[in-house]
C-alpha cells in the first residue's frame, strides 16, 4: 500500500494550484470555492484535521462536543436552537498523530432562524470527518442530509445520543432501523454516546485514518474546484466553438454550391474539415500537429462511417447532375440551367449539416483527448491504493457519482 504522506501530497496540490491560470472573472465567480480550498490546503500543510457535527436542532450536538472537551465551551440550553452559527474549538487526544484537531459545532439543519443555511452545510461538508448526531430513528430529512454528504465522498459516523429515553429493546430496534436505511456497502459506524464510547472510537479512528482523511478531503476539494473551473471554461468555449463551426459551415456551403467539379469539391471539403478540427483544438486548449489532426479526423470517420459515405455520395451525385446541366445548356438554350439553383441550395444545406455534425463530433473527441493532457486532482486519488475498506468504499462512492465526462459532454457544441 502506498502511504498517504500529507507533506508530499501538500506539495503536489500546491504545485498543481500554482499551474492554474485563472482569469479575473474566474477568480470573482469562484471566490468562495477558492478560499475554501486554500484554507484546506493550509490545514493539510499544518496537519490540522477538522471534525464537524451535524444534525437536527435539539439532538445534543453541543453537549457531545463539551463532553469530549471536558469543558462547557459550546452553549447549551433546554430550548432547542441555542447554536445559531458555526463555532470551533481545538481538541487534544492521547497519542494523536496529527498536529491539531478542530471540532466544529453547527446549528440544527432544520432550524428556521439561520441567516445562511447553505454556508453552514458547506462548512460542515468541507470537514475531514462528520459526526451526524441523532436522538432516535432516522427520519426522511436526516436521511436526505446523510445521502448528500455520502455523494460528496464524506466519511460519516452516526452518533446515537439521548439513549436514556429508550429501554434496551427499543435501542436495539432503533439501531437496526438506522442500519437498514443506510447504504450497506459503506459500513457507516453507528456509535452510542455512552460514557467513553465515542471518545475511544474517535481516538482510534483519528490515529488510524486521520492523516488519510485529511489528505483525501484536500484532494477532493481540489477536484471539485477543478471541475467548476472546467465547467465555466467549457461554457464559454461552447459559444466560441459554435461560432467557429458556423463560420466553416458557411464557407463550405458556398464552396460546394458554386463548384461543379467533383475532385475540387471533395478536396476542398477535406481541407476545410481539417482546418475546422485545428481551430476547435485551439479553442479547447489541445495543441495538435498535422498528424494528430488526421488521426482525429480518421477516428471520427471510422466511428461515423455513414456520415463520411453519405457526404461524399451526396456531393458526388449532385455534382454529376450539375455537370450534366452545364453540358446540356448549349443544346437546350439554357433551359437545363433552371434546376441548377435549387440543386446548389440543397448542396449548401447538406454541407452545413455535415459540417456542423463533424464539428460537434470533433469537439467531443478533442475534449476527451484534452482530459489526459494535464494532471487532474482526482488522478492523485485514483493512483493511490487503499487496503482499508473504511476509506476505499467512500472514495469509490465519490467517483461513482462524479461522472465527469457525462456531465460535461452536454456543455459541448
Amino acid at each position: 500500500m502506498k502511504k498517504l504522506k500529507s507533506n508530499k501530497n501538500y506539495l503536489l496540490l500546491k504545485n498543481w494550484w500554482e499551474t492554474i491560470d485563472l482569469t479575473n472573472y474566474e477568480k470573482s465567480f469562484l471566490n468562495s470555492e477558492i478560499i475554501s480550498f486554500n484554507q484546506q490546503l493550509l490545514r493539510l500543510k499544518e496537519k490540522k484535521i477538522r471534525i464537524g457535527t451535524y444534525g437536527k436542532s435539539g439532538v445534543g450536538k453541543s453537549s457531545i462536543l463539551n463532553s469530549l472537551l471536558k469543558k462547557d465551551i459550546f452553549k447549551t440550553d433546554v430550548i432547542n436552537g441555542t447554536t445559531r452559527a458555526i463555532q470551533s474549538e481545538t481538541w487534544t487526544i492521547k497519542d494523536q498523530t496529527l498536529n491539531s484537531l478542530e471540532l466544529l459545532d453547527s446549528p440544527g439543519f432544520d432550524f428556521c432562524n439561520i441567516k445562511f443555511p447553505d454556508k453552514v452545510y458547506s462548512c460542515i461538508n468541507h470537514s475531514d470527518l462528520i459526526l451526524f448526531i441523532v436522538s432516535g430513528d432516522l427520519n426522511r430529512n436526516e436521511l436526505g442530509e446523510i445521502s448528500s454528504f455520502i455523494k460528496d465522498g464524506k466519511k460519516i459516523i452516526v452518533i446515537l445520543n439521548k439513549i436514556d429515553q429508550f429501554n434496551n429493546d427499543e435501542l436495539k430496534e432503533i439501531i437496526e432501523n438506522i442500519k437498514f436505511k443506510l447504504p450497506k456497502d459503506l459500513n457507516i459506524p453507528i456509535i452510542i454516546n455512552h460514557e467513553n464510547n465515542l471518545k475511544n472510537f474517535l481516538t482510534k479512528i483519528i490515529n488510524q485514518y486521520g492523516d488519510k482523511l485529511l489528505t483525501i478531503n484536500s484532494i477532493q476539494l481540489a477536484d471539485k474546484l477543478f471541475l467548476k473551473i472546467k465547467e465555466q471554461r467549457l461554457k464559454r468555449r461552447k459559444k466560441l466553438a459554435q461560432l467557429t463551426i458556423g463560420k466553416f459551415s458557411t464557407i463550405k456551403a458556398s464552396a460546394v454550391a458554386l463548384n461543379p467539379f467533383i475532385l475540387f469539391d471533395v478536396a476542398g471539403s477535406f481541407a476545410l474539415d481539417t482546418a475546422l478540427i485545428r481551430e476547435l483544438s485551439k479553442i479547447y486548449g489541445l495543441k495538435l500537429q498535422g498528424e494528430s489532426t488526421k488521426k482525429i479526423f480518421k477516428n471520427i470517420s471510422i466511428n461515423n462511417l455513414f456520415l463520411g459515405v453519405t457526404q461524399v455520395g451526396v456531393n458526388t451525385s449532385f455534382n454529376l447532375v450539375k455537370k450534366v446541366i452545364l453540358l446540356a445548356a448549349p443544346f437546350t438554350n439554357g433551359l437545363s440551367l433552371l434546376p441548377y439553383g435549387p440543386i446548389a441550395i440543397i448542396q449548401a444545406a447538406m454541407a452545413v449539416y455535415f459540417t456542423k455534425t463533424l464539428g460537434k463530433l470533433a469537439a467531443k473527441e478533442i475534449y476527451i483527448r484534452s482530459n489526459a493532457s494535464f494532471l487532474e486532482p482526482a488522478i492523485m486519488i485514483q493512483n493511490m491504493t487503499f487496503n482499508d475498506p473504511e476509506i476505499y468504499n467512500h472514495i469509490n462512492f465519490y467517483f461513482s457519482n462524479r461522472n465527469l465526462n457525462n456531465n460535461f459532454i452536454s456543455i459541448l457544441p
